[in-house]
């Protein structure tokens, strides 16, 4: 009998419609791997177990079932977008337990495309922080438990990581997607403004935040975010080389990025050279103001959400974070700082076609209750470990997070690729060379 855990949405979804399997099977073995695992992971705050088969039977009485580009497929989605009758809790006991009464867009699109929601899963408070603990549960990585699976994107990671799901549906305000890929192994992009629709929380956290994919192939990656875009991001006829970018530098003063994260952005170097791309050491020009503007931009995000919610029911630290970002709050609507930092970054980006720097400075903090610790503590085992990723929602151009390399514990490292705005295709295919130059291993060893 062939088992459909651990291999890809492109595999499962060609089976699916080819009827060498049933959407029934295909869910009901990852459904069988959830209830096993999920206990030591902590990836979903609900599973929809009874649900998902009945869902999968519909899938497979489709007249179209031959069309569908995810025929089939599980799928996890964040718990900061609608899935029609189920509640919507945003990390919190604040927030209304009450059902949704319709699918967010790109869920509907999904679902349109054949896949089937198995479930809803963590992420920290309001997605404001790096790492996924709460009133509902704890993410952890399935490559080191004793890690946070990041956040805010970290039970979606986690997830496909322990190979609970294929794919996962996440969303990226300053890095939420690729923070927990980059810990977990796993292949994402955050696409460019107006790519994907949005529609996350109140505002899109002034127009920062994207949906986008967690999967374990490039492959998948960009199958899923054809879906959720509705046009599909082709590899393009010929191959062309590139003017690529290599950086080391942090955004932020103070902020070192550790051996392993760097020696990964030399690695992807010299894997990008023998494929033929011209590769050069070059550091954007971040302006020295980068650490306030992204500091206001995340805390007014936060209190524009948290407008409503009881406070006495939020966790201290959301509370700190939000009255913070009040002050901020109509400084960051005008768009001002973000402006300036596209104009600065413009001409690097005029003179180099892709940017390949660390995904994270080093590895990410230990799974523990960080939701009841205080606001800095919280704030510094941020910025200490994640500092590159909020520039390029702050500029609002696609940024990808590739596997490459391992840490001392066997757990992956990883780079980030940056483009100006409309490549994500380009980004695609430069994450497929690595891919291809250096395979690896798709889910954590948890068997």
């Amino acid at each position: 009998m062939t088992s459909w855990v651990g291999r890809t949405a492109a595999e499962i979804a060609a089976a699916v419609r080819e009827k060498r399997a049933t959407p029934r099977e295909v869910v009901a073995e990852h459904l069988a791997r959830i209830e096993k695992l999920d206990g030591r992971i902590g990836a979903f705050r609900v599973v929809r177990a009874e649900a998902a088969l009945a869902e999968a039977d519909e899938v497979g009485s489709r007249g179209d079932l031959g069309e569908l580009p995810l025929a089939g497929v599980p799928v996890a989605v964040k718990d900061n977008l609608a899935v029609r009758g189920e509640t919507n809790r945003v990390g919190s006991a604040a927030t209304p337990d009450t059902p949704a009464e319709a699918d967010h867009e790109v869920v509907a699109r999904l679902r349109a495309a054949g896949a089937v929601v198995v479930g809803l899963t963590n992420v920290p408070e309001l997605c404001v922080f790096g790492t996924t603990e709460g009133v509902h549960g704890t993410s952890r990585n399935p490559w080191d438990t004793s890690r946070t699976a990041g956040g805010s994107s970290g039970g979606s990671a986690a997830a496909v990581a322990a190979g609970l799901v294929p794919i996962a549906l996440g969303n990226d305000g300053m890095g939420s997607l690729r923070i927990p890929a980059a810990n977990c192994g796993l292949v994402t992009l955050k696409p460019g403004s107006g790519v994907v629709p949005a529609g996350i929380s109140d505002g899109d956290w002034f127009g920062m935040s994207e949906n986008g994919p967690l999967a374990t192939t490039v492959e998948d990656a960009r199958l899923l975010l054809s879906v959720v875009a509705g046009t599909e991001f082709v590899r393009r006829d010929t191959s062309a080389t590139l003017d690529i970018a290599m950086s080391l530098r942090s955004p932020l003063a103070g902020v070192t990025i550790s051996a392993p994260y760097a020696n990964a952005v030399r690695e992807a170097a010299g894997l990008l050279i023998k494929a033929g791309h011209q590769v050069r050491r070059a550091d954007p020009p971040y302006p020295l103001s980068l650490g306030v503007t992204s500091l206001a931009t995340w805390t007014a995000g936060t209190s524009v959400d948290a407008q409503g919610l009881d406070p006495r029911l939020l966790a201290r630290r959301t509370r700190v974070h939000a009255a913070i970002g009040r002050r901020f709050v109509k400084a960051v609507r005008t768009g001002k700082a973000r402006e300036e930092l596209r104009e600065r970054l413009e001409p690097f980006f005029a003179e180099h076609d892709v940017l390949v720097l660390p995904a994270l400075a080093r590895r990410s903090p230990k799974a523990e209750a960080w939701h009841e610790r205080g606001w800095l503590r919280n704030v510094l085992a941020n910025t200490a470990y994640s500092p590159l990723t909020p520039p390029w929602n702050l500029t609002g151009w696609p940024a990808v997070s590739v596997p490459l390399g391992t840490l001392p514990s066997g757990a992956p490292t990883a780079v980030q690729l940056v483009a100006r705005p409309g490549s994500e295709a380009v980004l695609l295919e430069v994450a497929e060379e690595l891919e291809r130059r250096q395979p690896w291993r798709r889910t954590a060893p948890l068997d």
